[in-house]
């Protein structure tokens, strides 16, 4: 099966999971729709909205130096702050292993285009280290508070 595929699957059903966990510890207490943050995230009628995924792939070039590939990762890391504070980079994380994709964003944005003008500020995207492959994807506009929480659980930067 596509591991994009089995990575979405894993996402919804830990939606899912969670949302039987909500509803079995909610039985006795309704959860009140909050239109307020419904509205600073964006939030539709059925609390979702769009987002753009962006698949890191390995990319042509990748015979770096040691010292090149580790200036190029700072910078890598550097950018992906940078777009997290912008509130543009709402996810991003490396996949385990050594396979051909990498890693994931997920931007916060209104186009694919957007997305592709982004992705075009990565350092490892401009040195050919990594490539993207885009896709718009409806999911839960809570996602929106994952940076935000975020930075309440690390002791360390990865940025720095």
């Amino acid at each position: 099966m596509n591991p994009r595929l089995i990575f979405v699957f894993f996402l919804l059903s830990c939606f899912a999971s969670h949302a039987q966990a909500e509803a079995e510890n909610t039985t006795s207490q309704e959860i009140a729709y909050n239109a307020e943050k419904a509205k600073k995230y964006g939030a539709d009628d059925y609390g979702m909205k769009k987002y753009v995924f962006a698949f890191l792939k390995r990319g042509p070039n990748r015979d770096l130096s040691k010292e090149k590939a580790t200036e190029l990762q700072a910078a890598h890391m550097q950018n992906i702050g940078k777009m997290a504070q912008e509130g543009k980079l709402v996810l991003a994380g490396p996949f385990f292993g050594n396979d051909d994709l990498r890693g994931i964003y997920i931007f916060d944005v209104e186009s694919l285009e957007e997305a592709k003008a982004l992705t075009e500020t990565d350092p490892a995207i401009q040195a050919g280290s990594l490539v993207m492959e885009l896709k718009e994807w409806y999911g839960s506009a809570a996602l929106k508070e994952v940076n935000e929480i975020g930075q309440t659980l690390a002791k360390k930067s990865i940025v720095d």
